[in-house]
């Protein structure tokens, strides 16, 4: 019988069932309920992290109204592109999540390249957020250092590139010792993270208005448009589109429910349960944490100013100025700003367990270099090797900071349009090539999935060419945006890759999940045998008594021969099992 199902059960996890229809057998402990799996992707998202380090930004491009409407525009469109990634989850319950879903949707004839494209641009973007997130908190602490010491008018401690990029190096090493812990320690760690930002949000929603002795009005919150941007820019429709790379930045990383569903109990429903209510709870509570931190601006250019104590670091001087304000000191302001970096530093260890499930999977499928190594699990089930090579990848991408910040800043802008790139893939051959053959989980869209499907695709078209127009005027080489470059960079890379290589060799999943999902559903199985079972059996290599004819490796089948198999083994063993 399958591995892990007992004959004749009826307590079965139903997303441990999906994943063996699927192809798949049960590696990963799966121990994660609906509250961990939602606060693993919560941490992500992480309103406090996205909302702190790109302040600055809405402030420069629109201000209060960048902060007040473009947030709730973000957000609601977000949750389209969340609904049909969830309706998907639902159906394909693996930790590979978006390339297996590709693979799956795209038919037979596109599945491997469909596969492979969606998988890459996952992944690194997975890598770039979690450089980014861990670079921020480097960040974040060296300016809690540098008020702590006085400030920059105070003669405070200022760290140069190189002590940054060492704080960068020891943040990753902690999160990839504390991803090495068994999952029931990391499910407390992430409950602990989402817990930290929710009250961490409140908290600081609330208190800093509160503090503040000036505080803005109302009408200045909700209508004052910021032009005074000095970049050149001068259309506030411009202006208003630039300053959304804030909001759109920090809701980005949700398929991390996805990439944990091997881990979570009944998967199939709450997979898609973590997505949705990841992304609503951080639309509701980073609204409200943008708002309550810009009551307290009364002055943006202060702010801005690279002069001030902060260094021009726009909510680490907002923080400081008010508890120093009314206190005569900003002792208060930097604790508030430590509460900060506790939440960006659970979005990073939460980032690294999303990447390594993610390597982890891409590997199981033979897409990495290595394959064999980045896809064993140890004692504990961890995918360990995987979780450091998603540490040490994540620190070498932050290694170009010390040659350009325009490089560095090319290479992070992969995590939000490569990553939406990603996840707009599987949901356009959803409402395309699957668009009558997709069949739903128990979470569907049911007549309206085609139509969120396409407003979800179009978002994610729409908002990878506003995030590629220039953000300065006159461009020159410091001005230049590069998120373009970088990421057509990373496609060409990918497009050579299959064109000259992996084209030979990638079938995108196994070809037991590809025979059994083309011939026969899962009614064919009897009493844990069946189709699905024996081809499970087949691509297990080197087991048992397996004679050598059983023993294949699945990765290096040519497409011939899964023609062959798919199209006359099939059917063979179908009629083996039925007499």
């Amino acid at each position: 019988m399958v591995p892990g199902i007992e004959k004749g059960s009826a307590s079965v996890d139903s997303g441990h069932a999906r994943l063996h229809e699927l192809g798949y057998k049960q590696e990963l402990k799966r121990d994660l309920s609906l509250v961990s799996n939602f606060a693993f992707t919560f941490s992500i998202i992480s309103v406090l992290t996205g909302l702190t380090t790109l302040y600055n930004t809405g402030l420069t491009y629109g201000g209060p109204v960048s902060f007040a409407y473009g947030w709730l525009i973000a957000g609601a469109f977000t949750m389209f592109v969340g609904l049909s990634m969830s309706e998907i989850c639902s159906s394909y319950p693996t930790s590979g999540g978006l390339y297996y879903w590709s693979a799956k949707l795209a038919g037979p004839g596109w599945a491997p390249f469909a596969s492979w494209i969606t998988g890459w641009f996952n992944i690194v973007g997975q890598w770039a957020v979690t450089t980014s997130v861990d670079y921020s908190l480097a960040q974040v602490i060296s300016v809690i250092i540098l008020l702590s010491t006085g400030g920059k008018n105070g003669g405070g401690y200022e760290a140069s590139k190189y002590v940054v990029i060492g704080i960068h190096g020891a943040i990753l090493l902690l999160h990839a010792i504390i991803n090495s812990l068994p999952i029931t320690l990391l499910s407390f760690f992430g409950q602990l993270a989402a817990a930290w930002n929710l009250v961490g949000v409140f908290v600081l929603m609330i208190l800093i208005p509160t503090v503040a002795t000036e505080r803005a009005s109302g009408k200045f919150v909700f209508t004052h448009f910021n032009t005074d941007n000095g970049e050149g820019i001068n259309s506030k429709v411009y202006i208003f589109v630039l300053g959304l790379l804030m909001s759109q930045y920090t809701l980005v990383g949700y398929d991390a429910s996805a990439h944990m569903t091997e881990e979570t109990k009944s998967a199939d429903k709450n997979g898609p349960r973590g997505i949705i209510s990841s992304i609503g709870i951080s639309i509701i509570v980073g609204w409200g944490y943008i708002l309550g931190i810009t009551f307290a601006v009364t002055n943006i250019s202060d702010l801005l100013d690279e002069d001030n104590d902060a260094g021009g670091y726009a909510i680490a001087e907002i923080f400081y100025q008010v508890f120093k304000s009314r206190y005569g000191t900003g002792v208060g302001g930097i604790i508030c700003l430590g509460v900060v970096a506790v939440a960006i530093f659970f979005c990073g260890m939460s980032s690294v367990t999303s990447n390594s499930r993610m390597a982890y999977a891409f590997s199981r499928d033979g897409a990495m270099p290595f394959s064999s190594i980045w896809h064993k699990v140890n004692n504990q089930e961890v995918p360990i090797n995987a979780v450091w090579l998603s540490a040490f990848i994540s620190f070498c991408m932050a290694l170009t900071s010390l040659g350009s910040s325009v490089a560095f800043q090319a290479m992070v802008s992969i995590a939000t349009i490569g990553l939406y790139i990603a996840y707009a893939l599987p949901i356009f051959f959803r409402v395309t090539l699957a668009r009558k053959s997709f069949i739903p989980g128990p979470f569907n869209l049911g007549r309206y999935g085609i139509l969120v499907g396409w407003i979800a695709v179009l978002w994610v078209a729409t908002i990878s060419v506003l995030f590629s127009l220039p953000v300065s005027y006159p461009i020159t080489n410091e001005t230049l945006n590069y998120t373009p470059v970088a990421v057509g960079c990373l496609f060409i890379l990918v497009i050579a890759c299959w064109i000259f290589s992996a084209r030979h060799w990638f079938r995108g999943t196994t070809i037991a999940s590809f025979c059994y999902l083309q011939f026969f559903p899962p009614p064919y199985d009897i009493d844990g045998w069946g189709p699905h079972a024996y081809i499970q059996m087949l691509a297990e290599t080197g087991n048992g008594n397996q004679s050598s004819a059983t023993n294949v490796n699945l990765a290096n089948v040519h497409q011939s021969e899964l023609q062959t198999f798919s199209f006359l083994g099939c059917p063979l063993v179908h009629l083996f099992f039925q007499l």
